[in-house]
């Protein structure tokens, strides 16, 4: 198996790439490699004959596939990243203390986001839920995977919980330490499959990864007994092979999860309370005190969580105020175009009168 297959290269990948880049007789025509880590403006590559660092980070991100063509004959021009094939998933959040609104990738052409629970401290159902969100909207499937199953005190609860909260979605419980659940979880990434790693610091996901590669891959740090953080053991989302084609990319810990354009896993997660709104009296209904309510009776009578529902409503009202500031921008962005399009007309035209004039 070479480098590239490696890293999840497949027949479909292939496809992708000869549809994109269509073979030519110059000896120059690019080859397909995989965004293996950008950090620093560099971008390390998976190509077929092996790693290669080329220059390239902001336009391309981890799990990207992209072209390369190789270096000149005389050496003069090194490889180049040339092109970047369309990404089928794309996890994003937005960017952390941005006003301007602004979209952070956190990795591309992923299969499956693993949404790390840890079960050495309560579990957040809201961070839960959110986190959900993201993935469902990535264009990946997400599955839930609990980790420190030693651990925990409470273990059939958390378990019970969790697979209440995640709603459907499937739910794998590990121990790294006791290789509990491994198989099952390896199983399930199959050849030419990415699983993205993503939770909290502290949260297992180094470990993880290095039960499931069978090796110390990635460094891992002590978590505080008082609070259960840890510190920021891996830096960069990278990937990492698992063996026949299967990989794994690990994350840096999040200390929170902004959503970014969710709507689509806005309704995956909490389609049960959207599928109310149909019945309300009133097509406005504000959900509040009205008459007839569909929301307001399933929250009395118990059919519907308040936490779940003020967990919805928090993140709708944070996706309709990122639109806003989106669209207020847009508007912003026209106005500048149009005022340098009229000053330059007018420039244009007293520029005219004067040539007359002389």
């Amino acid at each position: 198996m070479d480098t590239l297959t490696q890293y999840g290269f497949t027949d479909r990948i292939r496809d992708l790439f000869i549809s994109a880049f269509p073979p030519s007789t110059t000896p120059s025509h690019p080859e397909p490699a995989r965004a293996v880590r950008t950090d620093r403006g560099r971008v390390l590559l998976a190509t077929a004959n092996g790693h290669l660092q080329v220059d390239g980070e902001g336009t391309v991100v981890t799990g990207d596939w992209v072209a390369v063509a190789p270096k000149d004959d005389d050496g003069a021009a090194p490889p180049a990243v040339v092109g970047v094939l369309p990404r089928y998933s794309t996890l994003q959040r937005k960017r952390a203390h941005d006003p301007l609104s602004e979209a952070q990738i956190l990795g591309a052409n992923i299969d499956l986001v693993g949404v790390v629970v840890p079960m050495d401290r309560p579990l957040s159902a809201n961070r839960l839920e959110r986190t959900l969100v993201a993935a469902w909207d990535s264009g990946a499937v997400p599955v839930v995977i609990l980790t420190k199953a030693d651990l925990s005190s409470r273990f059939d609860d958390v378990v019970a919980q969790t697979v209440e909260r995640s709603r459907g979605v499937e739910v794998f419980t590990t121990s790294a330490e006791a290789g509990d659940g491994l198989d099952a979880l390896h199983s399930r990434i199959g050849a030419g499959t990415t699983l993205a790693l993503i939770g909290p610091s502290g949260a297992g996901k180094s470990t993880l990864t290095n039960a499931l590669v069978g090796s110390p891959v990635q460094d891992t740090g002590r978590v505080r007994a008082g609070d259960g953080k840890g510190r920021h053991t891996t830096t960069a989302r990278e990937l990492i092979p698992l063996g026949s084609g299967s990989v794994i990319m690990d994350t840096p810990g999040l200390r929170g999860f902004a959503l970014w354009d969710a709507e689509g896993g806005l309704e995956a997660v909490f389609g049960d309370i959207e599928e109310l709104f149909l019945s309300c009296r009133f097509n406005d209904c504000a959900h509040d005190a009205e008459p007839g309510c569909a929301v307001r009776d399933a929250l009395d009578h118990g059919f519907l969580e308040e936490r779940r529902w003020l967990s919805y409503r928090k993140m709708q009202r944070e996706l309709a105020g990122l639109h806003r500031r989106q669209s207020a921008a847009e508007q912003h962005r026209h106005a500048r175009s149009f005022h340098r399009l009229a000053r330059d007309a007018a420039m244009s035209k007293d520029y005219r009168n004067r040539f007359r004039e002389g």
